[in-house]
Parts: C-alpha cells; sequence; structure tokens
C-alpha cells in the first residue's frame, strides 16, 4: 500500500493540451511521411522532385525537431508549475 499524496492534484491546462497534441500529430506525420518515401523508392516513383514529393521528404527533417521542442517545453512548463506548487504548500 502506497500513502496518498498530500499535494493537490495539479489541473491540466488547455496549453498543455495544445502543445502535447501538437507534438503528438507533428509525429505521427513525420512517421507517415518517412514509411511513404522509404515506400515509394520500391513503387516505382524515381522523381521526387515534382508534385507533392518535396514535401514529403522535407516535413520529417523540420516536423520531428520542432515536436521534440515542443515536448521540452511541456515537460519544462509541467516542472514549474509543479515546483510552485510544492512551494506555495
Amino acid at each position: 500500500m502506497s500513502k496518498a499524496s498530500s499535494s493537490p492534484e495539479i489541473p491540466v491546462r488547455r496549453i498543455d493540451r495544445i502543445l502535447a497534441f501538437m507534438a503528438l500529430g507533428l509525429t505521427v506525420l513525420s512517421i507517415v511521411c518517412f514509411f511513404a518515401v522509404i515506400l515509394a523508392r520500391p513503387a516505382g516513383v524515381t522523381d521526387f522532385s515534382a508534385g507533392l514529393w518535396p514535401t514529403v521528404v522535407l516535413l520529417p527533417l523540420v516536423a520531428l525537431p520542432i515536436a521534440f521542442l515542443l515536448i521540452v517545453a511541456l515537460l519544462v512548463i509541467n516542472f514549474v508549475r509543479r515546483s510552485r506548487a510544492n512551494k506555495g504548500s
């Protein structure tokens, strides 16, 4: 049996949800684009410089670092809020 936590529950704010869903969305989109590029080679797509392919190729290079930064920002916000809540109690 563990002891019940004496600290009050910290509510989830709107910015937390926004950052979490943005990071998740960018990560999923990047992974889908990554696999699309991997599967396009054997399917016979040889011209990645035309149409939507340049965006599909470059999206993982941009979106994954942005998703990582969003996760770091979310962690920093949560650590700061928890430390302020612990100092107040």
